[in-house]
């Protein structure tokens, strides 16, 4: 099993960027995915999460409004779209993959998820 983001990078303050999270070796149908993110010294944080049918979404506070998560279960990848950004969304973000019959469930509960990809950076700065 084995989830890869990508589309990070350096951004404006108010610019946007599209972090995609692709699964291999397993169909995300099956899955809750959430974006995680942490920043040196902190905890990850939960910031955005979806369920299997795609039906059922949250984010944390910070970014209600600005962030969006979608997916697309036939290219198996689920999409983070990020408008608006800040300074503080600076960090390392992470895709995180869960399995559970119940096709409305969402969760940003860390413990929940068993199979995590290795992070992009996304630094907003002038």
């Amino acid at each position: 099993l084995q989830l890869v983001e990508s589309g990070g990078g350096l951004v404006q303050p108010g610019g946007s960027l599209r972090l995609s999270c692709e699964a291999s070796g397993f169909t995300l149908d099956d899955y809750i995915v959430g974006w995680f993110r942490q920043v040196p010294g902190k905890e990850r944080e939960g910031v955005s999460c979806i369920s299997r049918s795609g039906g059922t979404t949250n984010y944390v506070g910070s970014v209600k409004g600005r962030f969006t998560i979608s997916r697309d279960n036939a290219k198996n990848t689920v999409y983070l779209q990020m408008n608006s950004l800040k300074p503080e969304d600076t960090a390392v973000y992470y895709c995180a993959a869960a399995r559970t019959i119940v096709s409305t469930m969402c969760t940003m509960v860390r413990p929940f998820f068993d199979s995590w990809g290795q992070g992009t950076q996304v630094t907003v700065s002038s």
